[in-house]
């Protein structure tokens, strides 16, 4: 079963940190459902929010001085866009951190959620919230391969939404570590970024 791979895998997985203490701290949670076609919950962010626009997104955001660790961002920032009641999730534990081009240091936290879980997307920064089945990414090919930089990552069109960006490269590394695919993927230089944030701040 797939969902028992992915399980087990993060468990034994020692993920990728990264000590840059210039960024700022963030948490996603990559939440799977325990149906028996196992689904991961993303969102549509608000075409008002300062970043991502309009993009799709697991739900996140910002670590707080409040926040005991990524673990708690995650949840409170589930709980916040799409009504996710922290205490029907069981976590399993974060995955390896990444750079948002925003500069932000990216920490996805896997969970598994029911089925059947209510949710809602009553918050001002999420337009929608969806279901996506982990056997489209499984089975199937990205419509595309992005190149920004040194990232590289799929590019997925799933009914009207489009996956893809840092999302895409989270999700697509999960399933290469834990899932048995192949997807073509780098997720860049930790010095590339670096030096392009300086540069957009200097720019700014």
């Amino acid at each position: 079963m797939i969902l028992t791979t992915l399980i087990n895998g993060v468990q034994n997985h020692q993920p990728r940190t990264l000590e840059i203490s210039e960024l700022a701290q963030a948490a996603v949670l990559v939440a799977v459902t325990d149906a028996p076609e196992p689904e991961v919950i993303l969102t549509l962010r608000s075409s008002e929010m300062p970043t991502h626009q309009g993009e799709v997104a697991f739900p996140g955001g910002k670590c707080e001085a409040t926040d005991r660790d990524v673990i708690e961002t995650a949840l409170r920032e589930a709980e916040e866009e799409i009504g996710l009641n922290p205490e029907t999730v069981n976590v399993v534990g974060p995955m390896s951190q990444v750079i948002s081009r925003y500069g932000f240091l990216v920490t996805p936290v896997l969970a598994v959620v029911p089925h059947d879980v209510v949710l809602s997307n009553d918050s001002d920064e999420i337009e929608a919230y969806f279901r996506v089945p982990l056997s489209f990414f499984i089975d199937g090919e990205p419509d595309n391969i992005d190149k920004f930089g040194s990232f590289k990552g799929p590019r997925w069109q799933f009914q009207s939404f489009t996956i893809w960006g840092l999302t895409a490269v989270m999700l697509a590394e999960m399933l290469n570590e834990f899932c048995g695919t192949q997807l073509e993927l780098a997720i860049g230089h930790i010095q590339d970024h670096m030096d392009q944030l300086i540069k957009n701040n200097k720019e700014g």
